[in-house]
């Protein structure tokens, strides 16, 4: 019998867990080179699983940019700032693999844009925003060996936003970054898999 995702009521509104399981006053922070640019649907920051936010709180040198909340179209055309190297972090046909050679090829900081919300709502970041339309797309195509998630995921290589950033940011600021965010990552994941009555795998990887 499948257990029904329950959704914590009057959840905290830091880490979006039960209160009983709160696990704000373990929020790191980290100021990076990196800069990042999450673009979320509106429609997910209802979503008490989602893990994007999270990574805003934590960066310092990172914003968040919200789509689908009116008629207009969000205009993220001054996102595309002198100084840094714009990457779009999305899996598209002709995304490149995001590695160290492709980090070290320039001097410049990385800015990342990661689209947030379920596939449909994050492809319309790539399809739709013709101000996007000269951005390199990257992706990281290694499967998520982990065999507990946030949410059901269809692929492989399907991570919840805050575990691909973390993976992301490890491989342009180094391990010692990821390991804060999956730190972090695992929390909430223990959080809203015990609000579920599931137990969580400590040997689970990441």
């Amino acid at each position: 019998m499948k257990l029904r995702k329950r959704k914590p009521q009057d959840p905290c509104q830091g880490c979006f867990l039960h209160k009983d399981r709160c696990i704000c006053d373990q929020f790191p922070s980290l100021t990076l080179k990196t800069r990042v640019a999450l673009v979320i649907h509106s429609k997910e920051l209802k979503r008490t699983t989602n893990t994007g936010r999270l990574a805003v709180k934590i960066l310092t040198n990172s914003e968040m940019r919200i789509r689908g909340e009116g008629r207009d179209a969000l205009d993220l055309s001054d996102l595309l700032v002198p100084g840094y190297r714009t990457l779009l972090f999305y899996p598209s046909a002709g995304a490149i693999e995001l590695n160290r050679e492709l980090v070290e090829a320039s001097s410049l900081p990385i800015q990342l844009i990661v689209p947030d919300g379920n596939w449909r709502q994050a492809s319309k970041v790539h399809y739709r925003h013709h101000e996007l339309e000269g951005i390199p797309r990257v992706m990281i195509s290694s499967p998520n060996l982990n065999d507990q998630h946030m949410r059901t995921e269809t692929t492989e290589s399907g991570m919840a936003t805050l575990e691909a950033i973390a993976t992301a940011l490890g491989i342009i600021e180094g391990d010692e970054v990821k390991e804060t965010l999956m730190k972090f990552y695992q929390l909430k994941l223990e959080g809203t898999l015990s609000g579920r009555s599931i137990i969580i795998n400590k040997e689970q990887s990441g």
